[in-house]
């Protein structure tokens, strides 16, 4: 069907109520600043309490999708049949020992959220249900657990829930000798949380109301009295809550992108009163452990950009006290470590490949080596400390996960389970390359190319091409049983581990961030080009796909190149970034002005991100088709970004391509909270991305 044809469905007319901003002596003007509904964040909490306006326009948004997207409701649905058929329906983890007990969580058949259980030590049998999410969340649209703990006693079971997808959460304790919940609730809450090591306490994070983490609370664990434990008076960061390996102190973590501070409680007082380990630094990141007799930090101190290992035999290891150990060396990632009784363990990342080194106390240390050209590994930590037993998880592009138990002394590796495939999985079908494209400054952007060995590679084949670049996150070459719906189908499927990433390290990251922002938009645009210059597909016949922040990179490449794609899905993304960090009582906003800037106070930060800001910079250009989507409650990505893109992408493209909204109307930044719901969701993106490239909407 033409989009442009009589019969064909009409998209909405958003309403414009031109809005002026006048800030750092610049002027704009926004026509569709209405969609923010100034109860913004009563709508978190309450969706029902969206003005009708706006209710009317999103729902309009949503027909108008479900009609132009009809003839894809059977290639969505077998789609969503072909994921669920890829995931085991009564899967269970890998138990984890602690004590007496295996600690594990599993799936009935059918169910979209799991149980989570124990059972005595080695045994198969003899369980006992901690949580039961499946019978919580029934009747209930929305259920996510964040949080899920046992005390070190194994007597309590706490877990946070949020029930609207607004990440406010309700912390639960439960007594396991009598089944029956113990104190009151926890309201507001974050979904991070601790027991004491000696099972007295809980300590908890408050949420304000901009869904910001503000303070720390303890509470004798079976329930009482809150006690303020610690406050942060920056708006600009996020707090965390834990235990140190060795159980000897609890710690509260404060931190930003590119800031961080620790605070220690000794667990033999867990009433005391927080220590720093080392006031904050702009710019030094530092997170600390505890082996037994010293101290472990990780650190970017001193300019070790990628991080570098420090100990230290202080009671409070403040930097004074540091000594280097393992040393900074550029381009090696040290992304995270883990320390036991006799080993320590890091993990690593060079040139977007990961390994882990293990290192005894003797100072004897070995590589865990493997073979693919581009897979993943993750660092899986256990509830032990007194044990020569680490786990990790290796997977692939074309292997499915696999969980090993690995014995640091004797260096043995124990499968412990493979991923199973239910409706079956041929690795030997698929190649896995790894490609390199240079981008305009030379910088050589690692890519991940998955697709059929008899796929051909002669600009004929549909490319996906997967990006997101920010905050440090790297994109892993993980195993994926979604993005094989359209690589069975004869598409390529290619990540571009680009700039604002940590794939090539901390530095990678730097280059792709606040004033060098723009390098995470044309990396991926080079990624593009090289890939269609190389075969793997062809100007115009490109799907590009990100999500949150990389939402915005669809928005900017949109703007920047709408020649090159063929269609753009842009999931929960963040697409008025002039606007939103410029709105202080945003959750996100003052965290995010490390990242990018503050336009408030910064006139070079307004200018650089006004100039590629997608909402901001869309204009008279010939777009292609887009898919945006959003949750009504979702507090990083709030719900009119999507929204006021997609009516001013429609106001000013040149093209007849189809520019669609689907806001989820009962979830938040996350999507659906099932496990099978948030399939359905992906079914509709890649649908989408298979009608888009065959121009769907110019068919009868």
């Amino acid at each position: 069907m033409n989009a442009s044809s009589p019969n064909a469905p009409k998209p909405p007319v958003a309403k414009r109520a031109p809005k002026t901003i006048t800030q750092l002596g610049r002027t704009r003007t926004d026509d569709y600043a209405w969609m923010k509904d100034d109860n913004w964040q009563q709508v978190l909490r309450d969706p029902k309490v969206l003005r009708a306006d706006i209710r009317e326009h999103l729902e309009a948004e949503n027909a108008y999708t479900a009609a132009m997207l009809a003839g894809t409701e059977a290639l969505q649905a077998a789609m969503f049949a072909e994921m669920k058929g890829r995931i085991k329906e009564d899967d269970s983890s890998v138990p984890a020992p602690d004590g007496p007990w295996d600690y594990y969580a599993r799936y009935e058949t059918g169910a979209e959220h799991p149980v989570h259980g124990r059972r005595p030590r080695g045994a198969e049998t003899g369980e006992e249900v901690l949580l039961d999410e499946e019978a919580e969340a029934k009747g209930k649209a929305y259920y996510h657990v964040g949080g899920a703990h046992h005390s070190p006693d194994h007597r309590l079971y706490a877990w946070a829930v949020d029930e609207q997808g607004s990440e406010y959460y309700t912390i639960r304790v439960r007594d396991l000798e009598s089944g029956q919940e113990a104190g009151q609730a926890i309201e507001s809450a974050y979904g991070d949380f601790c027991f004491s090591p000696c099972s007295a306490w809980l300590f908890w994070i408050w949420r304000d109301e901009n869904a910001r983490p503000a303070k720390v609370f303890r509470r004798p664990a079976r329930g009482g009295e809150d006690v303020l434990v610690y406050e942060e008076h920056d708006e600009g960061m996020f707090l965390g809550v834990g235990t140190t390996a060795d159980d000897s102190h609890v710690g509260v973590h404060v931190g930003n992108q590119e800031t961080t501070e620790t605070w220690l409680i000794p667990a033999a007082d867990p009433t005391a009163e927080p220590v720093c380990v080392e006031p904050r630094q702009v710019g030094v990141k530092y997170d600390v452990d505890h082996w037994s007799d010293r101290w472990v930090i990780r650190t970017n101190a001193d300019g070790a950009v990628d991080f570098k290992l420090s100990v230290s035999t202080a009671e409070i290891p403040a930097k004074a006290s540091w000594s280097d150990w393992i040393a900074h060396e550029p381009g090696r990632y040290i992304t995270g470590f883990l320390a036991y009784a006799g080993h320590l363990v890091r993990a690593e990342r060079v040139n977007a490949c990961d390994r882990i080194v293990v290192t005894a106390r003797d100072g004897a240390e070995h590589a865990i080596a493997f073979d693919e050209e581009a897979y993943a590994l993750h660092l899986e930590g256990g509830f032990e400390y007194e044990t020569a037993t680490t786990r990790f998880v290796y997977q692939s592009p074309t292997t499915p996960r696999q969980w090993f138990d690995y014995d640091m002394t004797s260096r043995e590796r124990t499968l412990r389970k493979t991923q199973e495939v239910p409706s079956g999985h041929d690795p030997s079908r698929y190649v896995a390359k790894r490609l390199y494209a240079k981008a305009a400054d030379g910088a050589e952007v690692p890519i991940t190319v998955l697709m059929l060995k008899d796929t051909p590679v002669d600009g004929t084949a549909p490319l996906l091409v997967y990006g997101y670049g920010s905050y440090g996150y790297a994109m892993e070459p993980a195993f994926s049983i979604r993005n094989l719906s359209l690589v069975d189908r004869g598409w390529i499927w290619a990540t571009a581990h680009i700039r604002g990433g940590s794939d090539k390290g901390w530095g990678w990251f730097l280059d792709g961030r606040k004033e060098k922002k723009t390098n995470t938009f044309t990396d991926f645009i080079a990624c593009a080009e090289h890939l269609a210059a190389e075969g793997y597909g062809a100007k115009g016949r490109i799907a590009a796909y990100g999500g949150s922040a990389g939402g915005m990179l669809m928005g900017a490449i949109a703007n920047m190149r709408p020649d090159l794609w063929g269609a753009i899905i842009a999931a929960v993304p963040f697409v008025d970034v002039l606007n939103t960090m410029s709105d202080t009582t945003l959750p996100l906003t003052p965290p995010e002005w490390p990242e990018w800037g503050n336009p408030l106070e910064d006139a070079d930060a307004y200018d650089r991100i006004e100039s590629y800001s997608p909402y901001d910079q869309v204009g008279p250009k010939a777009y292609p088709p887009v898919l945006a989507t959003g949750g009504l409650s979702d507090p990083r990505v709030t719900y009119w970004e999507p929204a006021k893109w997609t009516a001013k992408l429609r106001e000013f493209s040149t093209s007849s391509s189809p520019i669609l909204l689907k806001i989820n109307m009962e979830a938040g930044h996350g999507g659906a909270s099932g496990r099978f719901d948030f399939l359905k969701e992906i079914a509709l993106d890649y649908a989408f991305a298979v009608w888009a490239l065959d121009k769907g909407w110019e068919k009868a």
